[in-house]
């Protein structure tokens, strides 16, 4: 299994858990040659059995606990 650091293309909010719709936070490629994405529950829930059958898995969770960046006062 390979976990990508630095993905060709990110994560967006437009990218939804398969297994409840929340914001996916895991890209996994399959052995296959499919995807499925996961939040960071189902990610973390399921991690056992995905490793088995990825090539690679994108773990962007890391972005759950980052802090956010804020816009300076004047351009609020």
């Amino acid at each position: 299994m390979t976990t990508v650091l630095t993905p060709a293309s990110p994560l967006t909010a437009a990218d939804r858990c398969d297994r409840c719709g929340a914001q996916a936070y895991l890209r996994v490629v399959l052995l296959s040659g499919g995807e499925l994405l996961f939040c960071a529950h189902h990610g973390r829930k399921f991690e056992p059995e995905l490793k088995k059958i990825a090539a690679e898995i994108q773990d962007e969770t890391e972005r759950l606990t980052a802090p956010r960046a804020t816009a300076p006062d004047e351009e609020r």
